[in-house]
């Protein structure tokens, strides 16, 4: 970063450490502890979808990957797409499989950085359930390299419970590099398994 950016108040891009996607099972003990959340099996990325046979070809690929995975039971890996145009790569997985999970996750992100489209990756999310019902998701900014938590509100109004949200940003300090910036703390609607 030279003198001129750094007058301009430019500030040089945090460079993606997918890696931080291995803390979530520490981090879902201490949810657990502190707000009774348990995994609830689903994970998902999403990316803006690019057309092209480059792309397709990677999520071929990175699809067959994660369907090779001899102990994974119940459903395939599948490919959605949500309202607002981007597409989302679903696994799920039994909820004693976080690790799994996590590492589906990280296979996916890292199999599209590796293919030259980091830059179409938005985030990733493991979702979580409670006793009660309430569901939230961990979301992993790729382009940050931070988390939040997303608590969506049951019911058909697109609402969003901040206090739990702030309770489960307080919790997972120590454990997650919690994003800081509460405007990046972007609802993620219709985002599969919430």
């Amino acid at each position: 970063m030279g003198l001129l950016d750094i007058l301009l108040g430019r500030t040089k891009p945090v460079v993606p450490d997918l890696d931080r996607l291995f803390a979530l099972p520490s981090a879902a003990v201490t949810l657990q502890a502190a707000a009774g959340f348990t995994p609830a099996g689903t994970g998902a990325v999403c990316f803006a979808t690019v057309e092209g046979a480059a792309f397709e070809q990677t999520h071929r690929e990175v699809q067959a990957l994660l369907d090779a995975d001899t102990d994974r039971t119940g459903p395939p890996v599948e490919l959605r797409r949500d309202g607002y145009g981007y597409s989302w790569l679903v696994s799920k997985r039994s909820p004693d499989q976080l690790p799994e999970l996590v590492n589906d996750l990280h296979a996916v992100n890292s199999a599209m950085e590796v293919n030259g489209f980091g830059p179409q990756l938005l985030c990733s999310l493991a979702a979580f359930t409670d006793d009660g019902g309430r569901t939230l998701a961990l979301v992993y900014l790729y382009k940050r390299g931070t988390f939040y938590p997303f608590a969506p509100l049951p019911g058909a109004a697109q609402r969003r419970d901040s206090a739990l949200e702030l309770q489960v940003k307080a919790a997972l300090t120590n454990d997650l590099r919690i994003e800081q910036d509460l405007s990046r703390w972007f609802p993620v609607w219709g985002a599969p398994g919430l």
